[in-house]
């Protein structure tokens, strides 16, 4: 993709003596902040007055959480076989030690299961045809029963049947199934739709939904349902010191010092491969410090004292390292600095800084990779180690 010219391998031996330098004394210049940071790993939510932590924070966060699964409105829960519990206002996260189904230890509670009428009559579970004295507590036992593939209603052309479920679904309750992930996210549908006080339901094996004309498809709280009925405590915990929730918190910081100066020094960057963290200064000044992402295991960045080869203002990025094909179009604000295509450069593709993420190369924001690439040079220092 690049290559080396003589004139710039006669640059590189001028400044390697200062580079050595600037490499052993890089490390000890680097902000102690780096080393400090570090994201919670429990959150309070001063809305309901419970916190989140560890796999079921990271779960929330990760998944739309608030929209998704509402508020978590109970403590953890230990049960008799170990696994862990919460209750959120539509769902109930679960902690497997030993690895669910899936082979995770994180698992979405079958929270639709617990919405079952406790008694079917056995009439109705033997029966294949609806009673002619149907009534409100009938019908909505009814909507549990499993439906026969070769059914009227499971080979209804407007209707979706789920096999492995035996249920259907359609109508408003489709589309709002399908808009959401489907079995992703609220699982298979386990009733048929049912009416109760004019209001439409449907159970499924994460969740339920309700219809009316007036408000449209909602989400039933069914965990605020379920901790009522199992008398479950969702009184207000002690905050403590934990921290209140806002996603600022997960943020790494960003500490801006002195600004470039024309012709105040040499430009060089320090990377503390174990912190994640750059550092760039001009001569003995920082000038800014921020999270990176290196290479990940098997795609590891390498450690010594390089230069600046080449500068591409965007670069297209494609090839294949360890097995794994990669295209990247469009890459901004590209500082090669091996011949391999080792690469600083903008990422607009994750927002995962402080974590290793990339193919080798060093994945900055847009804004700092910008900063960087107008106050570079060929033959810049980089220095990398761990």
């Amino acid at each position: 993709m690049f290559g080396t010219r003589l004139g710039l391998r006669k640059l590189s031996m001028l400044i390697a003596s200062l580079a050595m330098v600037l490499m052993s004394i890089a490390p000890g210049l680097a902000t102690p902040a780096a080393a400090q940071w570090s994201a919670p790993r429990t959150v309070y939510f001063q809305e309901t007055g419970q916190s989140l932590d560890q796999l079921f924070l990271d779960f929330w966060r990760g998944n739309n959480g608030r929209a998704n699964y509402g508020l978590p409105i109970t403590p953890e829960i230990t049960l008799a076989n170990g696994h862990i519990i919460q209750y959120l206002q539509y769902a109930r996260f679960e902690y497997w030690p030993e690895g669910g189904p899936n082979g995770r230890q994180f698992q979405l509670g079958k929270v639709g299961q617990d919405m079952r009428p406790q008694v079917l009559q056995r009439s109705l579970i033997a029966s294949t045809s609806v009673p002619n004295d149907l009534t409100p507590a009938t019908d909505l036992m009814k909507a549990w029963l499993p439906i026969s593939p070769d059914s009227e209603t499971a080979l209804d052309p407007n209707v979706t049947y789920v096999p492995s479920s035996q249920h259907t679904i359609f109508g408003a309750f489709r589309d709002f199934w399908w808009a959401t992930g489907d079995v992703n996210y609220l699982g298979n549908p386990i009733s048929q739709e049912y009416t109760v006080s004019g209001v439409t339901y449907q159970a499924f094996e994460y969740g339920q939904l309700r219809w009316t004309p007036d408000e449209g498809v909602q989400m039933v709280p069914v965990g605020e349902i379920l901790a009522q009925k199992y008398d479950i405590a969702t009184d207000p915990s002690p905050q403590g010191d934990i921290p209140t929730y806002a996603e600022s918190l997960f943020i790494p910081p960003i500490k801006t010092f002195d600004g470039y100066v024309y012709g105040g020094g040499q430009v060089w960057v320090d990377i503390n491969l174990s912190w994640q963290y750059m550092t760039i200064f001009q001569g003995d000044r920082v000038l800014y410090e921020l999270y990176i992402s290196s290479g990940r295991s098997g795609f590891d960045t390498p450690t010594g004292t390089f230069y600046v080869l080449t500068m591409y203002p965007s670069d297209d990025m494609e090839g294949v390292l360890g097995g794994e094909y990669y295209n990247v179009p469009s890459v901004p604000d590209v500082l090669y600095f091996t011949n391999e295509g080792h690469a600083i450069h903008g990422t607009y593709w994750h927002n995962n800084f402080g974590t290793p993420m990339s193919h080798g190369c060093i994945n900055m924001p847009e804004w700092a990779a910008e900063y960087l690439y107008n106050i570079a040079y060929i033959g810049m220092p980089v220095v990398i180690h761990y």
